[in-house]
């Protein structure tokens, strides 16, 4: 999720267009809900009519003309930047067509990077949190980014046990459909903070942690444990996405834990997967 490389003109300017759509929507939303209140407010009685020949000046709150911080520091960072998100225009955009639909959400991130903002803007209203195994890392962003809400996990896997990790999924334990905190799986983590096992997420992003040399974490558990969490929710569906999938380990585990039948698009290195809860069909399989 970290990239040094200079942001594409057209990525840059995609990114502030974005935030400034999602500025008018919401100004949008909030004169909507301004406009029902007077609309189903009762009639004023005949003694308190107003004047006809006063005029009356629409009122709007704050929240109508001023734009959130939130996307004022977006817009400001990524405008003046060097530093791009690792994700292209076209991956970027998988994700932020779901937004569009679904924000203000729950959405769980693995993996804080300098597109972290972006999400947590994107998604604005909503609550996104990110997990990211390097301390010091969280508390680089954090005096940058105080607003973004963070916490470190950490993995005892390794990619060089993956084909191992993949054949323990294969049995009966990986496939029972439950809490990963009481998980027999060894690919369920059972470590993640409380609010990550008790939130209803409706997006997951798995974009870390590290796992491009064998001595990394690797994405096994992450992606396990998204699929996981995507099934026991109490109803819906959630939309999970793994970047990279170039790599061999988030492909195969992308195919073999969110499932193949369950693959929505794929648009370069990012695939996404719509998976449903499974609270009222236990019985089926765990990949149609």
């Amino acid at each position: 999720m970290r990239s040094k490389t200079k942001y594409p003109l057209n990525l840059k300017l995609l990114l502030i267009a974005v935030f400034l759509a999602f500025f008018l929507l919401f100004v949008l939303k909030s004169s909507y809900y301004s406009s029902s209140m007077q609309n189903s407010a009762p009639p004023t009685s005949q003694n308190h009519l107003p004047n006809p020949t006063r005029e009356v000046k629409a009122k709007c709150s704050p929240t109508c003309t001023k734009i959130p911080h939130s996307l004022a520091k977006a817009i400001t960072h990524y405008t003046t930047s060097t530093i791009t998100p690792q994700q292209t225009l076209k991956e970027i955009s998988v994700t932020l067509k779901v937004l569009e639909k679904k924000s203000p959400c729950n959405f769980l991130v693995f993996g804080l990077g300098h597109d972290s903002l972006m999400w947590h803007s994107l998604n604005h209203g909503g609550r996104t949190i990110f997990l990211e195994e390097d301390q010091s890392w969280i508390e680089q962003i954090k005096r940058q980014f105080p607003m973004l809400e963070s916490y470190h996990v950490t993995y005892d896997s390794k990619v060089s046990r993956a084909d191992e990790l993949m054949e323990v999924g294969k049995g009966p334990e990986c496939a029972a459909i439950g809490d990963p905190r009481y998980s027999m799986c060894q690919l369920a983590l059972k470590g993640l903070p409380s609010d990550v096992y008790a939130i209803k997420w409706d997006l997951i992003m798995v974009d870390a942690p590290t796992g491009y040399h064998e001595e990394a974490p690797g994405r096994m558990t992450a992606i396990y444990t998204a699929g996981m969490m995507a099934r026991i929710r109490e109803d819906g569906e959630t939309d999970v996405f793994v970047h990279d999938v170039n790599r061999v380990v988030e492909d195969k585990f992308s195919m073999a834990f969110l499932c193949d039948g369950y693959m929505k698009t794929q648009e370069g290195r990012l695939r996404h997967f719509t998976i449903p809860s499974y609270k009222d069909g236990l019985d089926r399989p765990f990949c149609p």
